[in-house]
């Protein structure tokens, strides 16, 4: 990618990425940065973060124990029979973390302008992947071939004019002086195919990954993952390639940087006629872009595909032994180490396969990019793949005007009428709606993802004061409730007594707080912490941080970088799908865990208090607890069907839960806590997420 493109290197590069322009949250910084300029300026408290890298620690435990797995399936495999059958394996899983593909509908292809150059052309053309879904891209041509030629699929990394980059119309127009034709196509929210327009047929939202989370992040709710749609964009664009008589189908590649790469990963995964890769800078392990606290944007996070012991070799082992080379940079910020460890994974799969020479590896000196030297790579291994002689240097290449290059008359599709994903998503959404039956508590837990219920309640820590917090009481003390190994939610007990050993016996009624975004900060800010305690004085009263909140907000991903795009909030929750186990879930099983403490000590009437993020956990929590006799939600999200209708929604994706609006939405859930006295205040819409 050039210096002067907006793209995810800038992004990721950046200290400071909520200080960027198209922010997803536009305007909201991390809430601890917020509190400590608060605290600093007014005299008050910054609130207690104890435990800021347990999720870290929490995330890296599980991935490790996801490559462990699939390191000790690849370890059995000691015959040929044996790596076919591992081939067939990852293939499947691939299929099944990626969803099905839709039935495939007419190209509806057009060629709108063709640019005759010294030895290629270059033809403009568009079509739909889906019904009135537009798909714009270049098509280059060598026109001194004799006979067929070798094609190759180019996919665009996260660079704001998609096809017209110049490090991607280089690599397209280097294969095509070179005998072989390549068609570069714009990804969905880049080039000519913004999803969210302004009244200047720009993007409103900036473009590249600003467009892919805010529109990927809601597919969640209605089961689609965005990585598929653009998978299957390339591989339409690939029909479309098959229908010119210029192109041989017997050598068929695909190739792309950074974004670019994370899609060629995939479509080596996914497309069988594919007969050649070669990713650029994306390829490493999970397990290094998690320790290395590395964030990507919705489309680069498959669901489940952790869940399913899959890594980056795995979607190349599912070509295997097709050629594949990994091409990767020593100052990339995708981690070298692990690009060597899974082409090391994937040189055993193809030995066994009688094919070792089919696998290759080669790391550039250079920092993240599609540089001259990889490309080059990928020319000769090209090359020696098709059996065309392929120059050892680049030729020398013609940069074309961005203007040159536009496939619609307005250099957008949005202008000729082409839905949007978002479109789609609305229309799924309101499908599903029709087809819901009543509330299911199984199928709740199923889609929270929740684990199985100990019998016993977990131990806790006892947490020594931190002094005086000026809570609306005499005392407090702090517990660690351990949910599960290694993940604690901290619950803060108010008393005018002084505590510091086990829970204190001997009342009945509770009231259980889950705070928005930090207990100690809303104990002494939030006047419903006081109603509450003013409306029940015979009651025991506790605050609680979920996981990932308040006392153990996250310090990863860079400084204050909580709330910020690729922040930490947004890292986990992602991760999370990847495990399969949502973060929202997790935070219920946080609140269902300390609920069986609070009764092991005698609470056996239970009021459970929502407020902000906080609601989502305790409702359902209500709704699976008998133990909860009474429920206040302030600021609950209105509707999950709300959040998938509305293009310009604002909350985190730890809100997202997999494929529930087949299952339910949230006002059946509040319906249904009716029986429990629910009380709602002030609910939040779509748009109000972040305050």
């Amino acid at each position: 990618m050039s210096d002067s493109s907006f793209s995810r290197r800038h992004f990721i590069g950046t200290s400071s990425l909520a200080a960027l322009s198209g922010s997803l949250f536009t305007g909201v910084s991390s809430v601890k940065a917020q509190s400590a300029v608060k605290a600093a300026t007014t005299g008050t408290l910054e609130p207690l973060n104890r435990f800021p890298r347990m999720m870290q620690d929490w995330l890296v435990t599980e991935v490790r124990a996801s490559e462990a797995r699939g390191n000790a399936k690849r370890a059995e495999l000691k015959t040929k029979a044996d790596a076919e059958a591992y081939v067939k394996s990852v293939q499947k899983r691939i299929r099944e973390s990626f969803g099905p593909f839709p039935e495939k509908t007419p190209l509806n292809a057009k060629v709108t302008r063709v640019l005759e150059r010294d030895g290629y052309r270059i033809e403009n053309i568009h079509f739909e992947s889906r019904p009135k879904f537009i798909v714009t891209g270049n098509l280059y041509l060598p026109t001194n071939a004799k006979g067929k030629v070798p094609g190759v699929i180019g996919v665009c990394g996260h660079s704001l004019n998609g096809k017209a980059e110049t490090a991607y119309q280089s690599f397209a127009q280097g294969l095509a002086r070179q005998g072989m034709a390549c068609f570069l196509i714009d990804p969905a929210g880049q080039g000519e195919r913004f999803q969210y327009l302004n009244e200047k047929l720009g993007s409103r939202l900036n473009g590249g990954t600003t467009e892919h989370n805010q529109m990927g992040n809601p597919m969640l709710l209605v089961g689609e993952f965005l990585g598929t749609w653009f998978a299957w964009d390339a591989i339409r664009a690939l029909d479309y390639l098959l229908t010119r008589p210029e192109i041989d189908e017997r050598h068929i590649g695909v190739t792309g940087n950074s974004g670019g790469g994370t899609q060629t990963t995939w479509l080596c995964g996914l497309e069988p006629r594919f007969t050649m890769g070669a990713p650029s800078c994306f390829v490493t392990t999970f397990r290094r872009d998690a320790e290395n606290e590395l964030p990507q944007d919705s489309e680069q996070c498959p669901p489940r595909v952790l869940a399913f012991d899959l890594d980056h070799c795995d979607f190349l082992a599912a070509m295997a032994p097709k050629p594949v080379i990994i091409m990767a940079q020593e100052k990339d910020y995708f981690d070298a180490r692990g690009s060597a460890e899974t082409y090391e994974r994937l040189k055993k799969l193809y030995t066994l396969l009688g094919k070792p020479e089919n696998i290759a590896l080669h790391t550039g000196p250079d920092p993240h990019g599609y540089t001259q030297p990889n490309r080059e790579a990928m020319y000769r291994f090209f090359g020696k793949a098709t059996g065309l002689k392929m120059a050892e240097a680049e030729p020398a290449i013609t940069v074309e005007k961005e203007a040159d290059l536009l496939c619609t008359p307005q250099g957008q599709v949005g202008a000729m009428g082409s839905r949007t994903i978002m479109s789609f998503t609305k229309s799924k959404a309101e499908a599903m709606a029709s087809k819901r039956g009543k509330l299911d508590l199984n199928a709740v837990r199923e889609v929270l993802k929740l684990p199985p219920m100990p019998e016993t309640a977990p131990d806790y820590r006892i947490l020594r004061s931190a002094g005086n917090r000026k809570h609306p009481a005499k005392a407090y003390c702090t517990y660690a409730v351990e949910t599960e190994p290694e993940v604690h939610a901290l619950v803060t007990r108010l008393s005018d007594e002084t505590l510091t050993s086990r829970l204190p016996r001997g009342l009945k009624k509770a009231v259980l707080y889950i705070s928005h975004h930090s207990a100690d900060a809303e104990l002494r800010d939030e006047p419903l912490v006081q109603e509450l305690i003013t409306a029940s004085p015979d009651a025991a009263f506790f605050a609680c941080d979920v996981r990932g909140i308040g006392e153990s907000q996250p310090d990863t991903c860079g400084v204050n970088q909580f709330l910020a795009r690729y922040g930490s909030h947004y890292f986990y929750a992602a991760y999370s799908f990847m495990l399969d186990r949502p973060l929202l879930g997790q935070r219920v099983h946080d609140v269902l865990r300390i609920v069986q403490v609070l009764a092991e000590a005698g609470h056996h009437d239970i009021h459970l208090v929502g407020n902000g993020w906080g609601a989502l956990p305790a409702a359902f929590a209500a709704l699976l607890s008998p133990a909860v006799k009474q429920v206040t939600l302030k600021h609950a999200l209105t509707s999950f069907h709300e959040l998938a209708i509305h293009e310009d929604q604002q909350w985190p994706y730890a809100t997202m839960l997999r494929e529930v609006l087949a299952h339910f939405d949230l006002p059946e859930c509040y319906a249904q806590l009716a029986t429990k006295n629910l009380r709602q205040i002030e609910p939040w819409g779509a748009a109000d997420g972040m305050k």
